[in-house]
């Protein structure tokens, strides 16, 4: 059995397109990290704990689980709470190309794997009206960074470099060489 440790709707789109059976359950764990942590670590640390967490309740399942944030000069970008630290976040990254680090990490059958990919985005320099339609939309909600890729957000990007699977939630190459490497079925 694979189970997906995240309710995010992104998440499962991305798994559903695989096409393997799979069922999505929320891992139900804090997400605080200790302050300092790089960012590169932050996300490799909730990744694991999101798919141990959800392991621990299903020991004979093989677990994906997922944590993305998304970084700008050195300091991390986690999901705005408001409005108004959504709009701080998309402000500052107008004009400008910060990264999102997103981990993928497949526990179960005695054995963890752990993938990092990082996308670098560029965003437009759009007018602050234009910001504002976008706030209006919602889609900030519950996103590092505060934008939505797979939605009206990808009006923002200018360039991305790297997979786009990746800035929706879920690498999907390195998940799928984890896969195979367990000798998970595919096709």
């Amino acid at each position: 059995m694979l189970l997906l440790a995240s309710t995010s709707p992104a998440r499962r789109a991305l798994l559903d397109g695989l096409g393997v059976p799979y069922r999505a359950e929320a891992p139900g764990v804090d997400e605080d990290v200790p302050a300092g942590t790089p960012v590169d670590d932050a996300v490799r640390m909730l990744a694991l704990r999101k798919a141990r967490a959800v392991a621990a309740r299903h020991p004979d399942a093989l677990v994906i689980g997922a944590d993305q944030l998304g970084e700008l000069d050195g300091r991390p970008l986690g999901k705005p709470a408001s409005r108004e630290e959504a709009r701080e976040q998309l402000g500052a990254l107008l004009g400008r190309a910060h990264r999102l680090l997103t981990a993928v990490a497949l526990v179960g059958q005695g054995d963890e794997q752990l993938a990092l990919d990082v996308v670098t985005l560029r965003f437009h320099p759009v007018p602050p009206a234009e910001l504002e339609r976008y706030l209006d939309t919602g889609e900030w909600r519950g996103c590092a960074g505060g934008y939505r890729i797979e939605g009206r957000g990808q009006a923002l990007v200018d360039a991305l470099e790297g997979d786009r699977a990746s800035v929706q939630g879920l690498p999907m190459l390195p998940l799928v060489r984890m896969l195979r490497g367990r000798g998970f079925p595919l096709l």
